[in-house]
């Protein structure tokens, strides 16, 4: 209850801001519709029906605005609440503001950024993606091969928290990225001596019908769930799409080196790719796309993760979509004796979406409505 007054209150108090000084919005995604899901990893799983939220895009609150401080310099903030559309709860752990939340400065200088923020990698492959990271479509279902073995999202970190980041002008539609956070996975430390890293650039190029780009970010972790030992990744992408009209056509490579410190532990390498396209007609759009991830180094075998999926949207109007997605997922190794799931090969590829991780299951079908304000 407290919670909820709390949103009501600090929506009234910058409703309230808005009116004074005109530059502040208040907007949101509210995404609703029904998912399947089928071919558990365990024999013994039957498949799953569900009405959920955020299947395209998660369901979000927020606000966002500038003040003029004069001399072409602008403060900005944003602060944006994650909810779940169908009971009305808090994602992100309940966090109240756990999509994002920063405040910095811009102007001819670049933008200076800090606070609860996306990554650079993130941000560059779900803009690449004809899915935009959303539905049973979506390419990180692939990346996610790798985490029965690491334990959290860390070959594809979505936000990170106690972060700055800086981004130049663009010059000819060239720009560039640099971001750093002192908390991976938890919270900064005494004396900052096990604080998880994270180091990101990415330089990228935007202009006309071509967007293309070149990812790399180290995350370096000493409270980690493989065993409580440090750990390094090192992760680089490239990639991007090109607009012809008729058809956008999209493609990334990434590559993720993963060290365990730990002497008993393995080193790991994740590479990844995705090939797809997107066909616009009138109101109506057709997504495609493949994908595939190869985890070598896990036990000394190697496992490979493969997904192919087809999606649908039309625009009921300039802020309401339907759309409908469905995907396939393959989950193999290199033994014989079992060729679809082994938990010791790290290859556990699952079918989720914008709001959920899956659930152990290897193919899906979404269908729902998404309205924008």
């Amino acid at each position: 209850m407290q919670k909820k007054l709390m949103v009501l209150a600090i929506a009234t108090a910058v409703s309230g801001a808005a009116l004074a000084q005109g530059n502040v919005q208040i907007y949101g995604v509210v995404d609703v519709g029904f998912s399947h899901r089928g071919d558990n990893v365990n024999d013994d799983i039957g498949s799953k029906n569900a009405i959920d939220d955020g299947i395209s895009s998660g369901s979000r609150l927020g606000f966002k605005g500038t003040e003029d401080l004069g001399n072409g310099v602008k403060a900005l903030f944003v602060l944006e609440n994650g909810f779940a559309a169908d009971t009305g709860n808090m994602r992100q752990s309940s966090r109240l503001f756990g999509r994002q939340v920063y405040l910095g400065l811009t102007g001819n200088f670049g933008t200076f950024i800090a606070g609860r923020l996306y990554t650079p990698h993130y941000s560059f492959l779900s803009a690449i993606d004809p899915f935009k990271a959303g539905t049973v479509g979506r390419y990180r279902n692939a990346f996610e091969a790798g985490l029965t073995t690491v334990g959290e999202n860390l070959f594809d970190p979505t936000r990170v928290d106690n972060a700055v980041a800086y981004v130049t002008p663009s010059w000819g539609g060239f720009n560039m990225t640099a971001a750093f956070s002192a908390n991976a996975l938890a919270v900064e430390n005494v004396e900052n001596a096990g604080d998880n890293r994270v180091w990101a650039f990415l330089p990228r190029y935007t202009n006309g019908p071509i967007d293309v780009g070149v990812s790399w970010h180290k995350i370096k972790t000493k409270d980690t769930p493989v065993g409580g030992t440090e750990v390094n990744i090192t992760n680089w992408a490239v990639g991007g799409t090109y607009d012809f009209g008729p058809a956008k056509l999209h493609a990334f490579y990434d590559q993720n080196k993963f060290k365990n410190i730990n002497p008993a532990g393995d080193d790991h390498k994740l590479k990844s790719w995705l090939l797809g396209a997107t066909f616009p007609f009138g109101k109506n759009a057709i997504q495609a796309s493949y994908t595939q991830s190869k985890l070598s180094g896990v036990n000394g075998f190697e496992g490979k993760a493969r997904q192919w999926a087809l999606g649908y949207t039309y625009a009921l109007s300039r802020r309401t979509n339907f759309y409908a997605a469905i995907a396939d997922i393959t989950n193999k190794d290199d033994r014989e004796d079992n060729p679809t799931f082994l938990p010791g090969s790290g290859i556990a590829a699952v079918s989720g979406d914008a709001s959920n991780g899956g659930a152990g299951y290897q193919n899906g079908f979404n269908i729902g409505l998404k309205h924008s304000f």
